[in-house]
């Protein structure tokens, strides 16, 4: 039986918990945060992400507080937000899933952490790995509580920032891309049944999701701009204003911006790890290995796709060794740079107001890129 320790309980340190321990594995996984804080506001699962959850076995819960949705919608920064066209979405995980699906982060979180326990992963919140020691045949790990492990394998799930990669000597860190998002989770008004994209107007891109039969997330994009000073009122306020540009079901959306807790700012950061992403028995996956900007609503999936592939290709084999682990990388570094390269290129195109861009093109490619297994 091969011992794993994953570090991170994010999206992918939940999913490979779930992935290793249903192949027969005895996992542990250590989440720095608190249990019940889960950060995030929405989430947009695409099809190839739905694919990955339901072989998690967690695609019926994720189905019945989620919100599925098939088409997309593309609207003017006019005074009515006149809706410009419809259109299908591409279903990416098959003709048998929803081609999207907008969900809450600290729900979908809260199904993964079950999915995982369920399978036999023992989870420790609030427990984060102080050290490393490799060995040539297993790791040897000691915790911030003060007890030791000895693991055949590592996974570094724990995001951007990842502990596990410099604590491997990779020497990466995230570049913001020139653009800031603002976030606002709320209640779903009745207009509000699938995203609609506004391009233009008092920021590059206005969007929102339905996330639940009573919840949604809406965002705008906007220059990226030193807002740490800001207080959460001010925050509000400024989201106020650009929200004020924007009509159709924003209109309906505005009367809930009232809460500065319901508010987050952060900025589009990206890089891609482009050497293997292994060192020794310890090995990245997820926004650790790999992180774009949301502009193609891939990164969850992903990350994802990433655990998904890293048991598959474990379990599968008699011993851990560089040959798997480098051949995890050769599987899937291609498809993730191409993700967060057209990711990085949709802002730039926006950044540099490019007349000539082929937005949906480049997202066609990606869709169909994705819907091939990972």
């Amino acid at each position: 039986m091969t011992s794993v320790l994953v570090v991170g309980a994010g999206l992918a340190g939940s999913a490979a918990a779930i992935a290793f321990a249903r192949g027969g594995a005895s996992v542990d996984v250590v989440e720095s945060s608190p249990r019940d804080l889960a950060l995030g506001s929405g989430i947009t699962l695409q099809g190839n992400a739905l694919r990955v959850l339901r072989e998690l076995g967690v695609w019926d819960e994720v189905r019945e507080h989620g919100y599925g949705f098939d088409t997309l919608g593309f609207r003017a920064p006019d005074p009515t937000g006149t809706l410009l066209f419809e259109m299908k979405d591409a279903r990416t995980g098959g003709s048998d899933l929803p081609a999207s699906m907008g969900m809450e982060r600290p729900v979908l979180a809260s199904i993964l952490h079950a999915g995982a326990e369920r399978a036999g992963a023992r989870m420790r919140f609030g427990t984060a790995a102080h050290s490393l020691a490799q060995d040539g045949s297993a790791v040897d790990v000691t915790f911030s509580d003060g007890t030791l492990g000895r693991y055949d394998l590592v996974i570094g799930a724990d995001g951007v920032r990842s502990w596990t990669r410099k604590a491997v000597g990779i020497d990466l860190m995230p570049k913001p891309t020139g653009m800031g998002i603002w976030r606002l989770v709320g209640p779903r008004p009745n207009s509000v049944t699938r995203t609609d994209i506004i391009y233009g107007g008092a920021g590059y891109i206005a969007g929102y999701c339905p996330t639940g039969p009573n919840s949604m997330y809406a965002y705008i994009v906007e220059d990226a701009r030193d807002r740490t000073g800001s207080s959460p009122e001010q925050r509000l306020e400024v989201l106020r204003g650009l929200a004020q540009n924007y009509h159709g079901p924003w209109d309906d959306i505005k009367n809930h911006i009232d809460d500065p807790a319901t508010v987050n700012y952060t900025w589009f950061e990206t890089h891609v790890l482009d050497g293997p992403w292994h060192r020794g028995r310890v090995v990245l996956i997820g926004d650790a290995a790999h992180c774009c900007p949301p502009t193609v609503a891939q990164g969850g999936a992903q990350a994802l796709e990433d655990s998904l592939v890293l048991a598959e290709m474990v379990l599968a084999t008699d011993e851990i060794s560089e040959t798997v682990l480098e051949a995890f990388t050769a599987r899937r570094l291609p498809r993730a740079r191409a993700v967060v390269e057209a990711s990085v290129q949709i802002g730039t195109w926006m950044l540099e107001h490019d007349a000539d861009a082929d937005i949906p093109g480049l997202m066609g490619r990606v869709a169909a890129l994705v819907s091939e297994a990972p």
